[in-house]
């Protein structure tokens, strides 16, 4: 399946998969709700995943992808190589990060890998973690212990509630249902033991999910 919103490189990818008989296109979509729902539907074996979507970016979707179809593989598709956006892909469960600026063969080999249970990096995306490994700034920043239940985007619900944002602000801001906003509040509330915003609040300040505190409980 492949997941990007700019059409004339969604169609330059078919095109080069199309060429062999290794991989089928089974679904494309520039839209990551989308990409989910047609996931749930299809479970194909693998995603070629766009990081910069309209909506919902690239990585919360390889997230909910995987937590409803793990047998998924997921490949990152990206002009971008910083580490926010690798370490995001790779912690989301992304098996590939190919760069935009690679050739065919990276994808194609990527593809192939991430198929046969494998893993595969762009050969500047993984010097770009050597280097900072060896010189001691690797930084993975990872989710506090009380939040690693969340989703990342229960984590963004959680942050945009602790800020003060009603549940249509938020629906807005993250282009979702209403209803799809309360259900991850009320799943996240559960998850997290909390009964009341201002507990959530406390908790977002306090782990460094947001460095802004509210006075008032965001209203419903």
């Amino acid at each position: 399946m492949l997941v990007e919103d700019h059409r004339i490189v969604r169609d330059g990818v078919k095109t080069i998969l199309e060429r062999g008989a290794e991989f089928r296109v089974v679904g494309e979509t520039d839209s990551a709700d989308e990409a989910i729902q047609l996931c749930r539907r299809s479970a194909p074996h693998v995603v070629v995943m766009d990081v910069e979507l309209p909506g919902l970016n690239g990585i919360d979707a390889t997230v909910e992808i995987l937590r409803h179809s793990p047998e998924t593989k997921v490949v990152i598709l990206s002009m971008h190589d910083t580490e926010e956006f690798i370490l995001g892909a790779l912690r989301a469960g992304a098996r590939g990060f190919v760069l935009k600026k690679g050739s065919q063969h990276d994808l194609l080999d990527a593809l192939r890998a991430v198929a046969q249970g494998g893993t595969w990096l762009s050969p500047q995306v993984s010097d770009k973690l050597m280097v900072r490994i060896q010189e001691g700034n690797f930084n993975p920043r990872p989710v506090p212990a009380p939040l690693q239940a969340l989703s990342r985007r229960e984590l963004q619900v959680m942050r945009l509630v602790a800020e003060g944002k009603t549940s249509k602000e938020i629906a807005t801001l993250l282009d979702l249902g209403l209803q799809t906003v309360r259900s991850y509040r009320k799943t996240m509330m559960r998850k997290l033991r909390l009964n009341n915003v201002a507990g959530l609040t406390q908790l977002a300040v306090s782990t460094g999910l947001t460095t802004l505190r509210v006075e008032k409980s965001a209203a419903e």
